[in-house]
């Protein structure tokens, strides 16, 4: 009998993140990094608008490499920085290595298709849209984390760095899935949880513990004891198509308050109502206290 369990077929992977906009976007990054049925073609740092910070770029990049100086990996992924800014309106770019990266991978031939995990704002998917609209037609599927409320929609922190880059990606004959606010608020996790199953697990755990109860006591007047860890969900899909109920909806578009306007012209996309936190969440307790063990997440030992 095998000694490991070892998939022979990967998943194409890239990873766009808003790394330093809040304290969930860590978790999400190293789930990806320690899943191996993911063939992770690299890490695309993103902005978060100019509200939180006024270098938002360059935090989400700096975050992104603490976590891969962290883990040892520095110079064994791929990093290239998105768009420093939102785009200014649905027919213009902002091109950056990012979204050349999204491009070169897209027109790759490959019969497997390339899942581009989107965390935080979809500038980068829409830009390389706009600079090379081929890759519409290949065979890519976007997953997002954003959006407010079905059917309503509203006011939602991610939408809100780019609408622009929505309704471009929205518009588009591209694959999409969507996280919504009501789906990705469903991943809470205790301070006591975390003390037990994340910091425990090395210098890269107790970062991932002790940044969750900085940026919590950070919010004025906040009392809190977890965190939703709201990015996550977009590697449980990848890795589970499943992971929760969906369906698929006729894309709407936003206008700029942020409501849906479903006007029923767009292709279907794939709506998640609901996300297994569960699988989600053991699935990266368990590849995190292995990967402090030094063992690869499929070993028997």
């Amino acid at each position: 009998m095998s000694h490991s369990f070892i998939p022979k077929n990967k998943l194409r992977v890239i990873i766009n993140t808003d790394a330093k906009n809040e304290a969930d976007d860590q978790y999400a990054i190293v789930h990806a990094i320690l899943t191996p049925t993911f063939e992770l073609h690299g890490i695309i740092p993103a902005h978060f608008g100019d509200r939180r910070s006024k270098t938002s770029l360059k935090d989400s990049h700096d975050e992104t490499m603490l976590l891969l100086d962290l883990m040892g990996l520095r110079d064994r992924i791929r990093v290239e920085d998105g768009a420093a800014t939102a785009m200014p309106d649905e027919e213009t770019p902002v091109d950056s290595p990012g979204a050349r990266l999204i491009i070169e991978e897209a027109m790759k031939e490959d019969d497997r298709p390339l899942h581009v995990a989107f965390y935080g704002p979809l500038t980068d998917m829409a830009s390389a849209l706009l600079l090379e609209p081929r890759i519409a037609e290949r065979n890519v599927k976007v997953i997002w984390i954003g959006g407010g409320e079905w059917p309503i929609g509203g006011r939602e922190y991610n939408l809100s760095n780019d609408i622009h880059a929505a309704n471009v990606v929205f518009k588009s004959s591209l694959e999409l899935w969507q996280i919504p606010s009501t789906v990705y608020k469903l991943m809470p996790v205790s301070y006591a949880e975390m003390l037990e199953k994340v910091y425990p697990q090395g210098e890269l755990g107790k970062y991932l513990a002790e940044q969750v109860y900085e940026f919590n006591e950070s919010i004025p007047n906040g009392t809190f004891e977890y965190r939703s860890l709201g990015d996550s969900p977009a590697v449980g899909v990848i890795l589970y198509p499943d992971c929760g109920r969906w369906s698929w909806k006729p894309a709407p578009i936003f206008d700029a308050q942020m409501h849906y306007i479903h006007t029923g012209r767009y292709r279907p996309i794939r709506v998640y109502d609901t996300v297994d936190a569960r699988f989600v969440l053991e699935d990266f307790f368990a590849k995190l206290a292995r990967f402090h063990r030094g063992l690869h997440a499929y070993s028997r030992a």
